[in-house]
């Protein structure tokens, strides 16, 4: 195995995509395997969750376990709120529940997400105060998920705004970043429940800023998820393999060592 011999600030970015997500796990499990510092990490809904238990110090096999047999009505709860459907404070409990009560200056790594102020269409970028209710405003899903108030501002899923989040870190100071994009190369689909409906409308409306946004990476990483949905938790295994395989084919294919390094 290389090791990196010179010092460069590299931002990592994950997007969104709901159990999609998955497959953030395995891009870690390539970068652990490949010894690649990350000085900072962003994430977006999905990414949002991933980048808070990497920041905190878990490893892929930890989170792998953490995810299987979550989905977004496990971390949900039925309200009768006028602004929602229901709620995720389950998912705040399950952030508390394996960090702690911790707040963004307790990271190990620099880390920041993205959500949406509902009022204003304006995006937020979140790295300061309480990490569990910062997980739930970037993965709270409108017209599923009750907004999160945050500093008088209701908060939805970042997605909206910025679903790779690369802004945030170029802002924290990485002048390499390595991006994962969950829905690059997805093929044309037949939605298959409500979930899907909205993640799908949100990846049409978004698909060419994406594509703008990302363009600032210097490794990107789209691995072709088409054969998966964004609902079902028994797909995890599956998703972490080919998240795994793609970051490791690029990885080897751009020689990230001396491009980042040398």
């Amino acid at each position: 195995m290389r090791i990196f011999r010179r010092k460069k600030n590299i931002g990592l970015a994950f997007g969104g995509g709901a159990v999609l997500g998955a497959a953030h796990i395995g891009v870690l499990k390539a970068i652990e395997e490949f010894n690649i510092p990350i000085s900072y990490i962003a994430g977006t809904s999905i990414g949002a969750i991933i980048s808070a238990f990497y920041a905190f110090g878990k490893n892929w096999e930890e989170m792998a376990i953490l995810l299987k047999g979550l989905n977004w009505l496990d971390i949900s709860r039925i309200s009768l709120s006028q602004f929602g459907r229901l709620s995720n404070k389950k998912l705040g409990k399950l952030i508390t529940d394996n960090l702690g009560d911790v707040t963004f200056d307790e990271a190990c790594i620099p880390l920041a997400m993205i959500a949406t102020d509902i009022t204003s269409g304006e995006k937020v970028v979140l790295k300061s105060g309480n990490v569990a209710a910062a997980v739930m405003a970037s993965s709270c899903i409108p017209g599923i998920f009750i907004p999160v108030e945050i500093d008088n501002r209701l908060l939805v899923d970042g997605e909206l705004v910025e679903n790779v989040p690369v802004t945030p870190l170029k802002d924290m100071g990485a002048n390499f970043i390595i991006s994962v994009d969950l829905f690059g190369k997805l093929k044309q689909k037949k939605p298959e429940n409500i979930i899907e409906v909205l993640f799908k409308s949100f990846h049409i409306a978004l698909e060419t800023a994406t594509k703008l946004q990302t363009e600032e990476s210097d490794i990107l990483i789209r691995p072709d998820l088409s054969p998966f949905n964004t609902f079902s938790v028994e797909q995890t295994d599956a998703l972490i393999e080919i998240g795994y395989k793609e970051a490791k084919k690029i990885f080897t294919e751009k020689n990230i060592f001396s491009r980042a390094f040398l």
